[in-house]
């Protein structure tokens, strides 16, 4: 980014997943995302050749890759856009990109209005078409097999694999769990029901007809669907059921944090400790309502946050009792700020192609989980993995990764160096960004198991979720 006020506010708008999971991608590319309604989400729209034909994916080792590609976004001029400036109107609403990259693109057509190249001083009028040409890098994920737990004319239900996103989102598409399915599946046309985050493993049903979604999205705002989740949390968990109450309110919708406040929407979590390893406990969760984050923000509350959890098992930001008892120590604003801090955009910039380290204005909507420092190429390979939550992490992902159908898939997308395409006008092609380390592909939290009327799906306990597991 051409200014640190920049880099800041590409690092606000860009943070991770993990903290703007329910975030939708403007229709430009930028960063400006609005949250869906609570309503019954919509049909998925049906994946077409075009589609699939824009990448193909490569297997790296225990990540998922996706080959770099073009892809052109197309939107009609708002009506606060009418009489601006076309540069003033990409530099100033979509954070992305600096003005300078903004202003190469326009000058190169890859920013076009109603198809014709133009320059920077263009003055929008309404009903103009504005298309956007870009080189999109996705961002890797665990290279594993997608489990189908049931499949039948109206239902498929999937033992997701944690690291992927449900939806087509910020730098995931090909790499999306949607995607996946049609591509690798052929089940193109699927209407989501609930959703589980990013990091989240585990059970998701998917309806096949509209009558089906519609059937189950009811169900589960009448409260007639009942979830079990597992987790892993720190220290030992109180024995026998443990109910909380706490009002959960929703302090950035934008960054998509939480946090147990009196302001907050009635919530209902119950807990029941399964085991104990004399470090951390697993316990199994029932959510009664269905708040963002609610599981991980009422054991944050109850004082065992899950053990890997990036955004609530955070002293700095939570302050030294994580915030227990809703205790954080410092005001909301405060809070969000030191969040910012922690998960830090430069982690995964290594430096461009001339060995000059880049400026702090990363210019990605890359996603973040943790605050590891930014590693450098001479650093080594191993160093990125050489830490006790790495190794912990890698032994995890093999559970999931080294499952039914890996090795077939691993042949399959076989890496060729030659499908690796550079776009000079890409500035994404000129920096060089380290891969997602194993500790920010996922978190100890695993949907087990999904009830409703006449029909009940369970998935597997993940490996973690052993009796005798350690953290060694």
């Amino acid at each position: 980014m051409s200014t640190e006020e920049n880099g800041r506010n590409s690092q606000k708008s860009l943070l991770s997943d993990s903290l703007q999971e329910k975030r939708k991608s403007d229709s430009l590319g930028g960063n400006n995302k609005r949250r869906k309604s609570a309503a019954p989400e919509k049909a998925q729209r049906g994946f077409t050749e075009a589609s699939f034909e824009e990448a193909e994916y490569y297997f790296d080792k225990y990540l998922r890759k996706v080959y770099p590609y073009h892809f052109t976004y197309k939107t009609f001029c708002k009506g606060r856009w009418v009489g601006k400036r076309l540069i003033d109107v990409f530099s100033e609403e979509f954070r992305a990109h600096s003005k300078k990259e903004y202003e190469k693109n326009i000058t190169e057509g890859n920013i076009k209005i109603n198809g014709v190249t133009i320059t920077c001083e263009y003055v929008l009028k309404e009903n103009d078409c504005i298309t956007n040409k870009v080189h999109r890098h996705e961002i890797a994920v665990l290279a594993s097999p997608v489990q189908i737990i049931h499949s039948s004319d109206e239902l498929i239900v999937i033992d997701k694999p944690p690291s992927i996103p449900i939806h087509p989102c910020g730098r995931y598409r090909h790499n999306c769990l949607l995607f996946i399915l049609a591509k690798e599946y052929n089940f193109n046309k699927l209407y989501s029901v609930h959703r589980l985050d990013r990091l989240t493993s585990g059970l998701i049903v998917f309806a096949k007809t509209i009558k089906k979604s519609q059937e189950i999205n009811e169900a589960i705002r009448d409260r007639k669907v009942h979830k079990e989740y597992v987790c892993r949390v720190e220290g030992n968990f109180p024995d026998g059921e443990v109910s909380c109450k706490e009002p959960i309110e929703v302090i950035s919708p934008k960054m998509g944090i939480c946090m147990v406040s009196p302001s907050g929407r009635d919530c209902h979590t119950e807990f029941k400790k399964l085991s104990y390893n004399g470090t951390s406990s697993v316990v199994l969760c029932k959510p009664f309502t269905g708040r963002m984050h609610q599981i991980r923000v009422h054991l944050q509350y109850l004082g065992h946050p899950i053990v890997n959890d990036p955004i609530y098992n955070h002293a700095h930001a939570f302050g030294p009792l994580k915030g227990k008892n809703g205790d954080i120590g410092k005001t909301k604003e405060q809070l969000l700020e030191d969040l910012l801090n922690t998960h830090n955009l430069q982690k995964w910039l290594l430096e461009d192609f001339t060995g000059v380290t880049t400026d702090a204005g990363v210019t990605t909507d890359t996603d973040v989980a943790t605050d590891t420092d930014v590693a450098t190429e001479k650093d080594g390979e191993e160093s990125l993995h050489d830490s006790k939550e790495n190794r912990i992490s890698l032994k995890a992902l093999e559970y999931y990764a080294k499952c039914d159908g890996w090795e077939e898939l691993a042949k399959k997308y076989i890496k060729d160096d030659k499908k690796i395409i550079l776009d000079a006008a890409c500035d994404l092609c000129h920096q060089k960004y380290m891969d997602p380390e194993p500790k920010d592909l996922l978190i100890f939290l695993h949907s087990l198991r999904y009830k409703g009327e006449n029909w009940e799906f369970e998935s597997k306990f993940p490996l973690w979720a052993k009796d005798d597991w350690k953290e060694n």
